[in-house]
């Protein structure tokens, strides 16, 4: 169970990501594929019920034994806890009200972003769009582990860890690699957050406090939904920087399991990327592809050739624009 994984640094690469290239090449053949280009108002409104649903689980344990609250937040909170990260993620590529009202987004992001108990929602949006314009691009796009979580997570008892504590490290790591001076969108996030978390306990008190947090902490670290920030980029296969998941997961995810198809299409929500891999088959269905996330947790815990180190990185090239 100790040993050391054999990688001993990243996956260096110079050539651009592939994903320009291949939306050049499919939106060339399939130009049907523009119509899915615009926004998706159901997201609206099941971001609504999935905030009022947390709400109304923070008042259904206020007043439950401890052990019912831990084991609440794990099997329910968590699982909306990180169903709502990622429709915030949908809603950073302005899927909610589409390009046109980009301010709608991100205030929406910050309504979204209530009942995890922690600011995320602008802050994501700026290193997410770093994420897909420089994928893999050294000292930019903050996915990428550190050098020392590389060095370090490298047996499968670290590496168990690692996956353990991914939400801190998620928070940790854009201040080391890329950080950003902090604009008037992220102090009002953090302000409307801190609010949103002193009147929960002030209505409802501590249960109900921890099990927002601790929802959110189990959500994103060992989880089978976490499965997803291992599957989508990491090098399972050499030469495959990016991996689609066509299992069950989706339905709670926001078809985020559909990565190369997202990747090659940003501004197309995630429900109609399965209508992508669907019109432009001949595209994805030869490329590598998971169905179990939780088996993507196991083998990357156990297969002492995969590491935190399992990334491509890119040195960049030419002007660098950021968010």
């Amino acid at each position: 169970m100790g040993n050391t994984v054999a990688r001993e640094d990243f996956e260096w690469v110079y050539t651009d990501q592939p994903h320009a290239d291949r939306r050049k090449e499919i939106l060339a053949k399939h130009p049907e594929i523009k119509a899915l280009m615009k926004p998706d108002y159901n997201l609206i409104w099941v971001v609504v019920l999935m905030v009022l649903a947390q709400l109304t689980a923070f008042y259904l344990v206020k007043d439950l034994d401890w052990k019912w609250v831990i084991f609440w937040a794990y099997i329910f909170g968590s699982c909306i806890s990180h169903s709502m990260t990622l429709a915030i993620h949908e809603i950073s590529h302005n899927s909610a009200f589409g390009n046109n009202k980009a301010m709608w987004n991100r205030w929406f992001g910050i309504f979204a972003n209530l009942p995890l108990g922690l600011p995320y929602s602008i802050s994501f949006k700026r290193y997410h769009m770093d994420h897909h314009r420089y994928l893999g691009g050294d000292g930019i796009d903050v996915d990428i582990p550190t050098d020392f979580e590389g060095w370090f997570f490298c047996t499968r008892f670290r590496k168990f860890i690692w996956i353990v504590l991914q939400p801190f490290f998620y928070a940790i790591r854009p201040l080391c690699i890329n950080p950003k001076p902090i604009t008037r969108l992220e102090i009002i996030n953090l302000l409307a957050q801190f609010s949103f978390d002193v009147m929960i306990y002030y209505l409802w008190g501590v249960k109900s406090t921890f099990y927002m947090l601790a929802g959110s902490v189990l959500g994103l670290g060992l989880h089978p939904i976490s499965g997803h920030f291992i599957a989508e980029h990491y090098m399972f296969l050499k030469g495959h920087e990016t991996y689609s998941y066509y299992g069950p997961l989706n339905l709670l995810t926001f078809n985020v399991g559909y990565h190369n198809e997202h990747h090659d299409f940003p501004n197309i929500p995630g429900k109609s990327l399965p209508l992508v891999k669907k019109i432009a088959a001949e595209y994805y269905d030869n490329l590598p592809q998971y169905n179990s996330w939780i088996k993507v947790l196991y083998d990357f815990v156990m297969d002492d050739t995969i590491s935190p180190y399992s990334r491509m990185k890119r040195q960049l090239k030419g002007e660098v624009k950021q968010d």
